[in-house]
């Protein structure tokens, strides 16, 4: 690693103002990316603004017709939550299944969201769920969230605070992982609202993004049988060691159909 100034605030305001300080800061928060980037030397801050000691983002707490999760809570907590397995199951469920137990420990549903890591599986989460992203000074919709690979909508010091997920009737999520990371190479979470259906898909593109040809003939015929019709974009998929876009392309109607049929 090379030489940064370290700071560990106890709230968000200093958080802000030590990382408003810095000649080129970033935050901290389960560091389960940023970690192995220092130590590569891919990265090279002036400052690194720890969140973790700032109690005001933690917690979850149900109401209002689902959960508001903080920021700096981790997936080992999410997926142990009464609150979140008795609102959103399916929530519970994705968190129990990232990494191993020691990235649940660690890592945090902030620091995900504000990675953004195209593989990562908290993304389809907030799309599907129509979640809201609060930060230190707005709130974000999830659908405007996700702007690129390891890109979002945060402007320059912004902290997201906490997550509001609204319960679906039913939701699940269904993801076929790298047996190495754990990472979606393909994950769907498909959520069934009042408002309608919605599908997002992670790991099959540079970004996560929601399935409009999924969601068209899922709201035509909640079904599993519905996706077989659905033609994907192949030219729009990820090629890589692990798939290629024809079988990623592939693997979202059969991760699909699972979600489907787990609903």
């Amino acid at each position: 690693m090379y030489d940064f100034q370290y700071h560990r605030p106890g709230s968000v305001a200093d958080a802000a103002a030590a990382l408003s300080g810095a000649a080129e800061g970033i935050y901290l928060a389960g560091g389960q990316t940023l970690i192995p980037t220092l130590k590569q030397r891919l990265g090279s801050p002036s400052d690194l603004v720890d969140l973790g000691r700032i109690a005001d983002l933690k917690g979850i707490t149900a109401g209002g017709g689902g959960v508001t999760i903080g920021a700096m809570t981790t997936h080992a907590e999410v997926a142990a939550s009464a609150d979140v397995q008795g609102a959103i199951p399916a929530l519970a469920a994705l968190a129990g299944d990232i990494g191993d137990p020691q990235v649940r420990n660690a890592g945090t549903l902030g620091g995900s969201l504000a990675t953004n890591d195209p593989a990562a599986d908290y993304p389809a989460a907030a799309l599907a769920l129509g979640a809201t992203i609060k930060t230190n000074s707005r709130e974000i919709a999830a659908d405007d969230f996700f702007t690129g690979m390891f890109e979002t909508a945060l402007n320059d010091g912004e902290i997201i605070t906490a997550v509001s997920f609204p319960a679906p009737q039913s939701a699940a999520y269904m993801k076929f992982k790298n047996p190495a990371s754990r990472y979606a190479i393909v994950g769907v979470f498909v959520a069934k609202t009042a408002d309608g259906v919605r599908v997002a898909v992670t790991g099959a593109t540079h970004v996560a993004h929601r399935g409009p040809r999924l969601e068209a003939a899922l709201n035509a015929n909640f079904s599993a049988d519905a996706v077989d019709g659905v033609e994907l974009p192949v030219e729009s998929m990820n090629s890589d060691i692990h798939a290629s876009a024809e079988y990623r392309a592939h693997l979202v109607k059969v991760m699909a159909k699972r979600a489907i049929a787990a609903c």
